[in-house]
């Protein structure tokens, strides 16, 4: 059995040990390469149906391209989209674009508050009528207990503190020093009532599985990841105002991966082009305790 193969099998197993054993179960959609990635495992964990629905925090500044491929892409697979927002801050202009508070501070308000109160139903939230091809006002959300998310423990420093089955509480505030041991693939997935976890099956993944592995099984990726002509692409998705492209001529998946291959990035972080990393001096975990994903 190759690596590849040796790690959607893991994936598929967590996905699977997830879906049952919680009940109110959902999955983080974000549009980047590693969610998209976790979509199309879930599809092949389910025979081609996914059986939770899908969960995307929209902060008002994503890139149109994401918006856009996210609403294709759950039309033609006929998802169970939900997307939630922080329409208060953004009403109040309380954001990093509008000059009225640091990127850090944007970030917790619409992308970790708006994250806590989708997931615990205290927020509005926003379900798409596969009918109309709108998305209408949930009227009576209940909170989720079980979240899939699509992180990677190579990917930034806090993130290698995770465990496949990461417990938070009720307000998904995240102590890491109780998170519970993972020894020889057993999981735990008993929990107090109340609990709020986190379930991550790509944790042992790397940037250059992720990309052997879209070329593999030929996953479509959203356009921003690919040089348009202009010798740079995105490599990390995220707002608009606060994340760059790097130097790039790869315009395909083939590109990427040979890219990847050769260290072009290796001394690189892969979210360098993410500001608020930087003005957190390239660490995210007070961010993430308080539920940032």
């Amino acid at each position: 059995m190759d690596h590849l193969t040796k790690l959607e099998n893991k994936s598929i197993h967590i996905l699977r040990e997830a879906y049952a054993n919680f009940k109110d179960l959902g999955m983080l959609w974000s549009i980047g390469k590693d969610s998209t990635v976790l979509l199309h495992l879930a599809r092949k964990a389910f025979f081609g149906h996914v059986p939770f629905p899908l969960v995307h925090i929209d902060t008002h500044y994503k890139i149109p391209e994401m918006i856009a491929y996210r609403d294709n892409y759950a039309k033609e697979w006929k998802l169970d989209m939900i997307y939630g927002q922080n329409i208060e801050a953004l009403k109040e202009k309380k954001t990093f674009p509008d000059g009225n508070c640091s990127r850090l501070e944007c970030c917790k308000l619409l992308k970790t508050e708006a994250l806590r109160d989708t997931l615990n139903g205290t927020g509005p939230r926003f379900r798409l009528n596969h009918e109309t091809g709108e998305y209408e006002a949930e009227k009576n959300p209940t909170a989720f207990t079980g979240v899939i998310v699509g992180v990677r423990s190579d990917e930034e420093g806090s993130r290698s503190k995770e465990r496949y089955f990461s417990p938070r509480n009720q307000t998904n505030d995240w102590n890491i020093g109780e998170q519970p041991p993972e020894f020889w693939n057993q999981y735990k997935t008993d929990f107090a009532p109340g609990t709020h976890v986190r379930i991550h099956p790509l944790l042992d993944w790397t940037e250059l599985d992720l990309w052997e592995y879209i070329q593999r099984e030929k996953i479509p990726m959203v356009s921003l990841y690919f040089d348009q002509g202009e010798g740079k692409r995105y490599r990390s998705l995220g707002c608009g105002p606060c994340t760059q492209p790097v130097e790039s001529t790869a315009s395909t998946v083939e590109e990427i991966v040979e890219e990847l291959r050769t260290g072009k990035f290796s001394n690189i972080a892969e979210r360098s082009g993410r500001a608020q990393d930087k003005e957190d001096g390239g660490g995210l975990e007070e961010l993430r305790k308080a539920g940032y994903m």
